[in-house]
């Protein structure tokens, strides 16, 4: 085990920078709670980065995951990768991915975050953040570029956002193009990867309470630390196809239509 390196979040620091006003101890204190500020710190001083960050992070949390196809995956010399996944948790989906396709691959990888995620020192050199709503929009699409024509293998969550319930199942919402156009124009394979869990069911109520009364702000997501505190002691199944070239995608559906298909196929994969 690393030494403690006092590598830990103060959530209300955190917020009181990005929104340049100081937050009154009351509500820092309940943000803490809310947060399980000191279980994260817990594991969080113990000072991991990267791919071992992340495995260890599955140790600590009691996780057990059950795997199918990754040993299996048929991978070209010389071809990057693209994994394509569904996004049911919002948290430990991507430490999982993260843990096992890196210690498993031994190839560069890098997951494709919220900013916000960047707090977390021990997983920061694994993620980019892509935030739309920051100063970095400006350069957004220069900056996915760069992600794409690198030599690292990518995880991608096509949605954007972690699953909801829809029309009473609860799936992704519409898979983004972007994996596809990206994918193609820098000639790297897809690979599908389902990922099959929930959250709790008052991420869901939550979510459909936003929904009736019109609230825009994306509140589900202040509870995914909640989420990741609650899935201690749970198990997963991951799921991973075969690897799709680029040649696949071609125009007899456009890049948004083709986003759809490979979201069914995750979805069908068993």
């Amino acid at each position: 085990m690393p030494e403690n390196t006092g590598q830990t979040i103060d959530v209300a620091k955190i917020v009181s920078e990005r929104s340049g006003k100081k937050i009154p101890r009351f509500l820092a204190r309940w943000m803490e709670r809310f947060i399980h500020q000191d279980y994260i710190n817990g594991y969080l001083s113990q000072g991991y980065e990267g791919v071992e960050f992340c495995t260890e992070c599955i140790k600590y949390l009691g996780i057990t995951l059950h795997v199918r196809g990754l040993d299996e995956l048929d991978i070209p010399d010389g071809v990057k990768l693209t994994y394509a996944s569904n996004h049911p948790l919002g948290g430990a989906d991507g430490i999982a991915l993260i843990g096992l396709i890196g210690s498993s691959m031994k190839r560069p990888l890098k997951l494709m975050v919220n900013d916000f995620l960047m707090n977390v020192k021990g997983l920061a050199p694994m993620c980019v953040p892509v935030n739309k709503l920051g100063g970095q929009s400006k350069n957004l699409s220069a900056h996915v570029d760069g992600i794409f024509s690198s030599e690292a293998d990518i995880i991608m969550f096509p949605s954007g956002k972690c699953s909801r319930k829809i029309d009473g199942v609860i799936q992704d919402p519409e898979w983004r193009k972007t994996f596809i156009t990206k994918s193609v124009s820098n000639d790297r394979w897809i690979v599908p990867v389902h990922f099959i869990g929930q959250n709790s069911k008052r991420f869901y109520r939550v979510d459909s309470l936003c929904k009736k009364l019109g609230i825009k702000f994306n509140l589900p997501m202040l509870f995914l630390p909640d989420e990741l505190y609650k899935s201690q002691g749970k198990e997963y199944e991951i799921v991973f196809g075969k690897p799709i070239p680029p040649s696949r995608f071609d125009s007899s559906k456009t890049p948004l239509q083709w986003a759809q298909t490979i979201r069914e196929e995750v979805y069908n994969l068993r």
